[in-house]
Order: structure tokens, then sequence, then C-alpha cells
């Protein structure tokens, strides 16, 4: 299989956006009125990728007939809901070379102001959408929805419908999972009630994802559900992809869920991210901009969102526990080897560079990083981590409880621990290394850059499935930063994974915050979204959690509510416990 190159990205691309317009002002909207089709804007209406100046506008209309022809599609945009106020507008086509997706990049626009956009043809008109521009100068607060990991058959999109009832975001973060390449049958990942909740996917999409109309049709499914049309009408969004846009646990060259009867990787690859491209509200890559789908979004003096790939374009492939089991256990010497090494990368070496770069030039209050994976140390005792690795979790809370008790001992300073009981609790190693913390090396540049520019730095991760905050500290163990993670919004977490009843939860939860050094908080059992909210005192993270996924009629699980904050300025960057 060939490498795939920046080209290679380009073309993914340019194929998925086709040929976008960019809209600068009034244009008209003259339509083809010989054009006697029937027409259907059939996935409501989305924005994201905005800037103080700019914004992209999508939608997708589709004909009853000749899909061969191109349909004409007019938008505007006005400062007003009644459209009084015109200040955009213009027209544009949509094929079906490009699934018959519209994406309008609209420029020369106030910053921080709200607009209002719809579309329409010769016969039909779109739902009308809301967005707003990036503030520019001083900023007093910034106000983010993180969400990641939507399994369209695991359950309902009620976080989706929680959030779309807020109405002071500044934009929805998306980290990604934004789709799942598996199908709906049972016995497939988290479709056990699938057919129960009326969430299977229809004959011609209901095997795993592998050619570019796959990926089409299961964006289709996705963006055909209202909870998610909604929020994408009510405020723009800032995406990123992760594994599932494409297979399970990729990497650069290949992925866990891809083998050679699948065909070429790299072909599955492009068709999955020309998919994302036409179907997500994002500007493409354009030839010779450096930062690909990484990018950086300016909230005024106050935040710094840098948005990473930890995925698809610079990352070596996983490490896996069970290549370094032995007759007599873990080889740890040549694991903590390899997985230190300097050699391995995450980000790759072009990304690392501008993501350096744009730390430095950077003079927001918060250097903020829009990322998938888990950033923070999960080490776990090595004992454990063998039971996880060989999924034999019976005895497993048990387990959890007696190191546990452990460490609660060493920590209050018990002398009588035996040297086989501290030797229990302290042979850790990494508990995901699909995360950060199999790409050991990287990290620590990623966090000494931030030391020696002295920023404040907040890393957002997705990917779990589990809401977290980690004290991101150095090999030294100098506090450098904070991690929030958000819960996915319907994937199941470590209660389903490690096969743990509703009971044990409570004690698994507390059992894990003892053993992890660097952990504050965690919820392994819940669906959910964050807000983390920025001003020039404090950057604070809200967890809020829905009470089942399993119906529509559902509710806000207030006692299972959480918040945490972190301070600017040396001396803080640690997180703590909100007051009241």
């Amino acid at each position: 299989m060939k490498r795939l190159t920046r080209r290679d990205f380009l073309k993914a691309s340019a194929m998925g956006m086709g040929a976008v317009v960019v809209s600068t002002g009034l244009a008209g909207c003259i339509l083809d009125s010989d054009d006697k089709r029937s027409t259907v804007f059939t996935h409501g209406v989305a924005s994201g990728d905005p800037l103080a100046d700019g914004v992209v506008l999508w939608t997708r209309v589709v004909p009853d007939k000749d899909l061969e022809k191109a349909v004409n599609v007019a938008w505007e945009v006005a400062t007003d809901r009644g459209f009084e106020n015109l200040v955009h507008s213009g027209t544009a086509e949509a094929r079906q070379a490009h699934d018959f997706t519209v994406k309008i990049d609209v420029r020369r626009l106030s910053p921080g102001q709200t607009y209002y956009y719809r579309f329409h043809t010769s016969d039909s008109e779109s739902s009308v959408g809301t967005t707003l521009t990036l503030p520019e100068g001083a900023v007093d607060s910034v106000r983010l929805a993180v969400v990641s990991c939507a399994n369209y058959p695991a359950g309902y999109f009620n976080v989706y419908r929680e959030i779309s009832k807020r109405d002071d975001l500044d934009a929805v973060v998306h980290l990604g999972d934004y789709i799942y390449e598996y199908s709906s049958e049972a016995g497939s990942y988290a479709a056990a009630d699938a057919a129960a909740l009326g969430r299977t996917f229809p004959t011609d999409n209901n095997l795993e994802l592998i050619r570019l109309d796959d990926y089409r049709r299961r964006y289709g499914i996705y963006r055909g559900d209202s909870d998610l049309q909604t929020l994408h009408s009510k405020v723009p969004f800032i995406v990123v992809w992760d594994d599932h846009e494409v297979a399970n646990d990729a990497w650069e060259n290949g992925a866990n869920n891809h083998n050679a009867g699948e065909g070429d990787y790299g072909t599955r690859k492009l068709e999955a991210l020309q998919a994302y491209f036409e179907w997500m509200p994002i500007r493409p890559v354009i030839e010779g901009n450096d930062e690909a789908i990484f990018r950086t979004f300016q909230f005024g003096d106050l935040v710094a969102l840098h948005m990473l790939d930890t995925r698809h374009m610079g990352r070596d492939k996983q490490l896996d526990y069970l290549d370094y089991f032995t007759a007599t256990g873990l080889d740890q010497a040549r694991f903590i080897a390899d997985v230190g090494s300097t050699n391995r990368t995450l980000l790759g070496a072009e990304q690392l560079l501008w993501l350096q770069a744009s730390l430095g030039y950077s003079t927001a209050t918060w250097q903020v990083l829009g990322q998938q994976i888990l950033m923070g140390r999960m080490n776990l005792p090595a004992e454990l981590l063998v039971k996880i690795a060989t999924e034999e979790f019976d005895g497993l809370p048990q387990q959890l409880g007696e190191l546990a008790q452990l460490k609660g001992r060493k920590l209050m300073g018990d002398l009588t621990l035996t040297d086989e009981e501290l030797a229990r609790i302290e042979t850790v190693a990494p508990y995901n290394l699909d995360a950060w913390d199999g790409y050991q090396y990287e990290r620590e540049v990623v966090l000494g850059t931030v030391k020696q520019l002295n920023k404040n730095l907040v890393v957002l991760a997705g990917d779990t499935h589990n809401a977290w905050a980690n004290n991101l500290k150095d090999i030294n163990g100098d506090q450098i930063g904070v991690e929030f993670a958000a819960a996915s919004v319907s994937s199941p977490g470590l209660e389903e994974y490690l096969e743990l009843p509703e009971s044990q939860i409570t004690g698994a939860e507390q059992g894990i915050g003892l053993l992890v050094d660097d952990l504050d908080y965690l919820n392994i059992n819940q669906r959910g979204y964050m807000v983390v909210t920025f001003t020039t005192q404090e950057a604070r993270a809200d967890w809020y959690f829905v009470d089942t996924i399993k119906s529509r009629d559902y509710a806000l699980d207030t006692t299972r509510s959480a918040s945490r904050l972190v301070r600017p300025g040396a001396g803080n960057r640690r997180v703590e416990p909100v007051a009241g």
C-alpha cells in the first residue's frame, strides 16, 4: 500500500468540497426557471468553521429525476430572522458528483455577529439556520459545548437535543466519531437495542462501510436525525475527525478494523474522508496551506483553539500489550523502551512544528487543544492491565477494590504495607495505548513547549466515551496544564467494556480515582456533553448527563452533574473544585 501524501489529502478534500462558492456580498439569486424538476432539502442546514469575518454554510438538495443534471441553489444571509437586512446572496450548483451537498464560504462578515441564512431552489426552500462569527479584540467570555462519539444504533441523540435547548453557546466543538462504520446487526458494536429503538440501518447501508457511497449513505442517516439537524441549525460546529469516520483504531496507514479482504486501505481512507468533507461544514484543505485539517480558531484575545489531527496524518501504529507478554508476565523493560521511543509519532513532524509555532505566536490568555484522545497519564497497576488486555473481567471489581485500599493506605502513610503490597500498586503501566500514553515522547515535546512558553493550557478530549478531568504533568512531575474530556453522545463507556453492573459503578470510579495519580474527576457510565467557559479569571468545565439514551422520554441527571475549573498564571494551571 502506498503511503498517503499531502496531495492525497488535498484531493480528498477538493473532491468533497466540489466547486465551493466564496461569497463576498450581494450577488442576486437568479435561478433556472426552465428546470421543472421537484427538489427537496433532505438534511436541513448547518454552519461551521467560523472566523471573525466568515463562516461556512452547508445544505443538501436532491432532485426527483435527471440526477446527472445540476440543481441551481440560491442562498441568502441576513442580520435578522425576517431577512429584511440581507448582507449576502448568490447561487451555486448541487451536483451528483458531490452527493448534492452545497457549501458556501461566506466572507466579509462582521466579528461577533449573529447571522441567519437559508437556501432555496425554484420550487423549494430550506429551513432557516442561525450562526455567528468569532469575536475580535478584548473578549469577556467564550462558551463552547464539547461532544464526541455518537453511535446511531446505540440509542437516541438526546444529548444533541439537550445542547440545542441552550442559547448561550459560541460554538459546538465536535471531537470526532461523528459516525461509526459498523453495521446495526445484532452482535455489532453497541447495536443490541437497535431494532427495538428503530435505529437500524437500511439494507443498502447495513454492512461495514468500505466505499464512498457507503460512507455517504451513513452520513445521510445520521444527518436525518432530527435532534442532530436541530443542533446544526442553531450554532456553528468546529469539527475534527477521529477513527470511526474511517475505521476503528485507525493510524496513518492502516486500522484495526481493516483487513486485506476489504481492499486497499489508502483507497478506503480517502473515500471516507471525501464523504466527510462533503457532509461536514468545514473548509477544504487548500494547496499551499500547510495547516491541512489542523487549524486555529481565534476568539479575540481570550482563546486560541488549536484543532489537531491525532489520527490519520502522522500517527504510527499503536502498540499492543499482547506483543509484550511472556511466559513470566509483561516484558516491562522492552515495553517501556518502545512506548517512550523518540521515533514514535502521533502528530507527525509537520503538524508538531505547526503547533509549536502556533503556541509561540499566540498571545491569547488560553491555549486550547481541541483533539481526540486522552493526554493525561492513565497509569494503572500492571495486574489490572493483564486482566483487561486478556478480557478476563471476572473478579475485576474486587481486585480493583483491593488495589484501591492498598493505594489509600499508602497515601495515608501506612508503614505496615509489605514490599509485595507496594509492588502491586507501584508496578504500573498505561491503560490505553491508543491515547497519548502510547506516544509518550511526543507528549513530552508538546508539554515541554507549553512550559517553555509559559502558556495557560487546556486540552479538550473525546474518544473514551467517559468524562474525565486530568492534571497534565511532564515527566518530571511539573504541572503544565489541565485536560477536560467529554463523555459520549451515545456510545457505551467503561461500564460496558469492563462489564460492570450499576451497583459497582461508584466503587469503580472511586477505585480508579485513587489509583491514577493525576486524575481528578471521572464518570464512567453516562452519556452527555461538556461545556467549557473561558474568562480571563478561569476556564471552567461543566459536565451534563442524560439519564437515558434508550428512550426519547429522558431528563438530565442533575445528581451526577459536575464542575471543575483551572486558573491562569504560574502557580495555578491545575484542576480545582468549583466553590458551592
